[in-house]
């Protein structure tokens, strides 16, 4: 076991040398100094002073801070950056004739004057701080980035270890700025554990493969019991396509003389939600790994007399990893990615899952119902099953199932053993925690030789030999002390994998000598979320990086490697708030279709990753954000949007119709969950959401004492008559004008993005009777008309979500300046400064004859000075203070 005070020694030293800490800016900037006269005339002139107490004082002085904001407490020291966000602010402000708000308190003339000063005066400083002290900070990896990072290095693509380690904060909608990536004292231990236990996966497991297990289970010893929770209509066996009414007896009798009849059959018509362990009865992982599930199955239909027959499509299902705990899960469960549909012929199908040590595996089919609770008095609890609809419940009959496993590597040592220790030969380890030692005869040398090896296969650019001999020391000090070499090694491994050259990502500064090896990095993390392969180092290494053709390929490329699906993944679950599709679970008081629907929840996600991806690849335009022709559906899609249907879970481009509302990420179902609350949908919400998100014109904070609005599920006042009370305010009007209207248009939309023409309650209304898919009554009342229609606060109306869609596709521009905006801060950890602005425009003008296409926009972005970094030998204009 290596010594952790020593190794934090030495790593308290690495941080020293490699200076990775950043500080971060706040954006309160009040000043006794103030906007004086005097301060005016020596930076901007009279003019600008003129326009200032002419047309703001009066508002935003001593006396009246309207916004918060006095103009005569706000210092012109813009070299300090804190001073010029808030200009940025006040210049924003009046470029968007929002202050002063009356035009004739600043005619055009003027206001366009003042704008062009405080612009000047603005950029300048921004500038000039740009190219003293970078473009931002240094930032540090996510956990998540960090987890990928190792996976790659020690090829070991199922390495789970970013929940050892803290949550990264987030700012701007994003987990990648780097003011708030900060590293703690608390945050070094977490990253030396979790790294420890990345590299003794790495370590071979013993001297040769484990030998995997195989069971093959008949369809009588595929479930843990004879029935399970709502009883036979949820599961029972089979045989003929008749129901076998086991008992819990029999099926101990069958077990015990393992007197199987393969002709049997396991039918399951039921989803995996609580409560329910379908699990099979004799099966645990004894080791951790990869084992194969392979089985024969088939699609059916239980009919009233519990008989079988084939389904009339399809049946998706996975598998998920867990616990053998009962009803009550303890631990954590993961499904498998991979979603099989299951055909109602009589099929083999195969999969891989991964298990931990003493896990088992359930099987989970998707988008099926799930059995009520029902607690009679004076009775015993038990489940009831839904009733059964037209044609039958759907389920899936297994024959039966093999698992194989763990299935390690063929070649042995590992890779992963490879990437850390070469050709060193391996014995049975004595004195080690480690099941293997490395066999040497020259301990000292080889623990040199490997530690160089493993940092050049580690590094994203160039370590100095000084560094190297850091990690020497500790190696070979622990060594000394009768550390074992594959330890001691590992001791080392560790440390620099914990080092800011390791956790930080360099600025792409052109002063820089490894300026192409941090370019390699940021393009990497930015569209893999991950270190650069051999290839893309080997042009860093070249110093070709800077070729437009190259960087060019090298995008392509990387835009359609596996590791895209990071990027996408990522970029989407902060800018578009996918990781949050979870958040609010729908009430089913007012919305009982939506009970226990994962497989819904989960397509959804997965139509709106799989829309950005396209527009990736195939160049769409950027319009297609706010509409579109078609969609990516799948069969529990077809249904929610009521679309023609189609078959199966893949995901597939359809034509939409014409008439229809639907087309575009801003009306995607995902989308329309993530803006409402799972009871109520707010046109505040989402129209905000939308105006910030997709269109980048975010509103201002609510005031602090001004409560929120909250829809009335009584259904004695719509949402409409409520924010027409509330609005009543003109310092609220003029705000609630920024995104109400946009929200409104929206309304057609339930909480799950289903479409819809009244609103629902649970006072008023006409009433509505049923049962829902886990076979509880339900009722709720539907209530007023929904009204969509609105009117912009530049005077164009609307009369629903078509049009509205056509007024935001309108202005292509501006929703790809906003897709530069996100890209910004998601690529470099810093976000749109306002002296990036300019070749922010440049960007949209080189794009605009094409139509502002997502793929172009993303290769010019990657093209720019804000990617590639700002030329600090670039003169710049000196502003008088």
């Amino acid at each position: 076991m290596f010594s952790r005070v020593l190794l934090q020694q030495e790593l308290q030293f690495n941080w020293i040398m490699r200076g990775v800490f950043g500080l971060g800016i706040t954006l309160v900037v009040l000043s006794q100094s103030g906007f004086s006269a005097e301060s005016v005339k020596r930076s901007s002139g009279d003019v600008v002073r003129k326009l200032i107490r002419n047309s703001c004082i009066d508002c935003h002085n001593d006396e009246t801070t309207e916004g918060g904001l006095n103009l005569k407490r706000v210092d012109w020291k813009l070299d300090d950056p804190q001073v010029r966000l808030r200009w940025v602010q006040i210049h924003d402000r009046i470029a968007a004739d929002e202050m002063p708000p009356e035009a004739s308190d600043l005619p055009q003339a003027d206001r366009q004057t003042l704008v062009n000063q405080l612009s000047h005066a603005i950029l300048n400083a921004d500038t000039r701080e740009v190219r003293t002290e970078g473009r931002g900070p240094m930032r540090r990896l996510t956990r998540h980035e960090y987890e990928q990072n190792l996976r790659d290095l020690l090829k070991l693509p199922h390495l789970d270890i970013k929940d050892m380690l803290p949550a990264d904060r987030e700012r701007y909608h994003c987990n990648k700025v780097a003011e708030v990536l900060d590293i703690s004292r608390i945050q070094m231990e977490a990253y030396l554990n979790a790294t420890a236990t990345a590299l003794r996966q790495a370590v071979a497991s013993g001297l040769k493969p484990r030998q995997p297990e195989h069971h093959r289970l008949p369809a009588t010893r595929m479930f843990q019991t004879a029935n399970t929770f709502g009883e036979r209509e949820a599961m029972f066996y089979a045989k003929h396509s008749q129901m076998v009414p086991l008992t819990g007896a029999d099926l101990a009798r069958i077990r015990k003389e393992n007197k199987h009849d393969p002709e049997m059959e396991l039918a399951i018509f039921r989803s995996a939600s609580w409560p329910y362990y379908g699990y099979p009865d004799v099966f645990k992982a004894v080791e951790p790994g990869t084992y194969r599930l392979r089985f024969s199955a088939r699609a059916v239909r239980q009919l009233p007399d519990f008989s079988l027959r084939p389904a009339r499509d399809s049946i998706p299902m996975n598998f998920r990893a867990r616990k053998r705990s009962g009803p009550d899960v303890s631990g954590d469960v993961r499904a498998t990615r991979e979603i099989l549909d299951i055909q109602p012929q009589v099929a083999e199908y195969e999969t891989t899952i991964q298990l931990k040590k003493n896990e088992t595996f359930e099987y989970s089919l998707l988008g099926l119902p799930v059995p009520r609770a029902i607690n009679p008095p004076n009775a015993p609890l038990y489940y009831d099953f839904p009733p059964m609809p037209e044609g039958g419940h759907g389920g899936i009959a297994f024959q039966w199932l093999e698992v194989t496993g763990p299935i390690d590597s063929a070649e042995w040592p590992p890779s992963s053993h490879i990437q850390l220790f070469a050709d060193l030969p391996i014995r049975q380890a004595n004195r080690s925690a480690l099941t293997v030692e490395l066999v040497s005869a020259q301990p000292e040398q080889d623990a040199v030789r490997l530690l160089r090896r493993f940092i050049h296969l580690a590094q994203r650019q160039p370590t100095s030999d000084d560094v190297i001999k850091v990690y020497e020391r500790l190696v070979l000090s622990e060594l000394s002390h009768g550390t074992p070499l594959a330890e001691a090694l590992l001791s080392g491994y560790s440390a620099f994998l914990c080092s800011g050259q390791y956790l930080y990502l360099p600025e792409t500064q052109s002063d820089s000598p490894h300026r192409h090896y941090a370019i390699a990095s940021r393009l990497s993390h930015f569209l893999g979320n991950t270190r650069p392969d051999s290839e893309l180092m080997s042009h860093a290494a070249q110093g070709e990086l800077l070729d437009p053709g190259i960087l060019q390929h090298e995008t392509d490329r990387l835009l359609k490697a596996a590791s895209s699906e990071n990027f996408v993944t990522n970029f989407t679950d902060y800018w578009l708030s996918l990781k949050e599709i979870r958040r609010d679970e729908p009430d089913v008081r007012l919305y009982p279709e939506y009970r226990f629907d994962d497989y819904l929840i989960e397509s959804m996600a997965a139509e709106t990753r799989t829309f950005f991806k396209d527009m990736l690849q195939n160049n769409q335009p950027i319009t297609v954000l706010v509409d579109s022709d078609y969609a990516f559906i799948n069969d529990r899609l077809s249904r929610h949007y009521d679309l023609e249907p189609v078959s199966g879970s893949r995901l597939r481009r359809v034509a939409l119709p014409a008439s229809g509302s639907y087309g575009g990420v801003l009306t995607q179902a995902a989308m329309m969950k993530v803006t409402a609350n799972g009871t109520t949908t707010s046109p505040v919400l989402r129209g905000a959401w939308i105006m910030e998100r997709i269109m980048g014109d975010p509103a201002p904070p609510p005031p602090v004492s001004v409560p929120a609005v909250e829809p009335d599920i009584r259904g004695a006042t719509t949402i409409r008559e409520q924010l027409a009370r509330h609005t009543k305010d003109p310092a609220c009007a003029a705000c609630h004008a920024r995104f109400d209207p946009v929200g409104f248009a929206l309304e057609n939309f339930d909480i799950m993005g289903a479409w819809r023409q009244r609103y629902r309650s649970l006072g008023s209304g006409v009433k509505i009777t049923g049962i829902d898919r886990a076979g509880h009554a339900f009722s709720y009342r539907v209530a007023g008309p929904i009204d969509a229609s609105g009117q912009l606060r530049d005077g164009r109306g609307f009369r629903d979500i078509r049009e509205l869609k056509q007024i935001l596709a309108s202005d292509p521009r501006q929703l790809a300046r906003n897709l530069i905006h996100q890209l910004t801060v998601y690529a470099t950890g810093t976000p749109v400064r306002f002296s990036d602005r300019p070749t922010v425009e440049s960007i949209l003008d080189q794009c605009s004859e094409n139509g502002y296409r997502t793929r172009d926009l993303l290769q010019t972005f990657i093209q720019s000075p804000i990617f590639l970094g700002t030329d600090l030998r670039s003169p710049v204009t000196q502003n008088s203070e």
